[in-house]
């Protein structure tokens, strides 16, 4: 495969799970990261969601510079904006890692 188009996919998956994280942050909330578990607060999810955005423009700077074309590139920087969300709707699914119980903190509108 194409390192462009490998570098465009794993910048499709960064940008696609900073949203997340820096909405995350603007409302105040609590979202898992690696940074701090399952109870990461805002500011966790700021520095995390920030990382994850810098390292995905990182990675399409590089794919731009390392000429690769925009039409496969694009395609597959979105397949892996997919891809994320495929696999982040199917872990919340299964495992429920961003949700509490009903009543219980984080699951429910901020108080």
């Amino acid at each position: 495969m194409d390192s462009s188009r490998v570098s465009a996919f794993a910048a499709g998956v960064l940008v696609a799970n900073s949203a997340p994280h820096l909405a995350t942050a603007v409302t105040g909330r609590r979202h898992l990261t690696p940074l701090a578990g399952r109870d990461s607060g805002p500011v966790a999810n700021a520095v995390w969601g920030g990382l994850n955005l810098a390292g995905g423009l990182v990675l399409l700077a590089r794919t731009r510079r390392g000429g690769g074309r925009w039409g496969p590139d694009l395609v597959a920087f979105e397949t892996g904006c997919l891809a994320l969300a495929a696999w982040m709707a199917g872990s919340e699914r299964a495992l429920a890692v961003n949700s509490a119980p009903d009543g219980a903190e984080g699951g429910g509108p901020p108080r």
